[in-house]
């Protein structure tokens, strides 16, 4: 069996591409690909996530992204993790052996967030449950509190949980707690697991305590950049790498104070990208025309220090 590379570096959190009457696009993902490859330099994908709108989709759609990101993603994709996270225990099983069958590099799973596990030992027995549906497949607990309301410490979670669940690769740490990330990555002596950022406007503070990568929508269009943050904080060059995150976190403030979500990312990626991504999925309505006409002059007006 040939050695499965490590995940690191960027992920990209995919938008779900949608059609004026609001039918999944799929023809636009080759497109997709090739911009993320070729323009933000970007080779990691993670579907059906927040970002692309997972949880508002049928399990169809869900299925049907997946086949289309591993089709278009072949040869040119590094690792393309499917999100199969949903509010039933079912659905969740389906689409891990959906992602298993179709050659997913990965599964990850939000924990359930109507009826919530209360503690890590009823966490734990579901993301088994899931996990064990793929188990050839490497598998991550996608920890997002903000929108989860479970707040079970991830620190907590690890101790003793390859035991339980043996394809256990990482977490997408998608809160602002750094305290329980940097006691994680700690405790992670060697190396065992994967650590991906899920803040962006925070990622420098969380290479600092060592993540290997991140997952983040702005990748979609700020990749490049990010990249380069990246490659300023390795030599090192900090001063640099702060120059980079002070300005990705000067667009993201301006953006949040205008109301910033799924909706106006769809917008941002259209006008920066080309593609058109198209509305969200109600109860998420159209970014404003104001908002893009906004986004667009605050991002055009950032001189970022490539000279761009």
């Amino acid at each position: 069996m040939t050695p499965r590379k490590k995940l690191k570096g960027l992920v990209a959190a995919t938008i779900t591409p949608m059609t004026p009457d609001g039918k999944i696009n799929l023809p636009v993902i080759r497109q997709y690909v090739d911009y993320l490859v070729n323009e933000q330099n970007v080779k990691n994908v993670f579907v059906d996530g927040t970002t692309g709108e997972g949880l508002s989709l049928s399990i169809q759609e869900r299925k049907q992204l997946a086949e289309e990101w591993m089709c278009q993603g072949k040869d040119k994709l590094d690792h393309v993790i499917i999100h199969v996270g949903a509010l039933n225990l079912p659905e969740c099983q389906e689409l891990a052996r959906h992602a298993a069958a179709v050659g997913a590099d990965g599964i990850a799973v939000i924990a359930p967030f109507f009826f919530k596990p209360t503690n890590k030992d009823e966490l734990v027995a579901f993301l088994q449950k899931v996990a064990s549906e793929a188990p050839e497949v490497p598998f991550y607990y996608y920890h997002i509190p903000p929108l989860t309301g479970v707040k079970i410490r991830v620190e907590e979670l690890l101790d003793g949980i390859k035991a339980q669940i043996p394809t256990f690769q990482g977490v997408k740490f998608s809160d602002t707690d750094l305290l329980d990330l940097a006691q994680c990555i700690n405790k992670n002596e060697r190396e065992e697991f994967e650590f991906l950022y899920g803040v962006d406007e925070q990622l420098l503070s969380a290479l600092a305590v060592g993540v290997n990568g991140a997952v983040g929508s702005t990748y979609n269009y700020l990749g490049r950049q990010t990249n380069l943050m990246l490659q300023a904080f390795a030599k090192p060059d900090f001063a640099l790498a702060q120059r980079y995150q002070f300005l990705t976190g000067e667009f993201l403030s301006f953006v949040i104070k205008l109301g910033f979500g799924v909706a106006q990312t769809k917008a941002v990626m259209t006008f920066v990208s080309g593609i058109p991504m198209g509305p969200p999925r109600l109860p998420l309505v159209n970014a404003s025309s104001e908002f893009i006409v906004k986004a667009k002059a605050k991002l055009d007006s950032i001189v970022w220090p490539n000279g761009d």
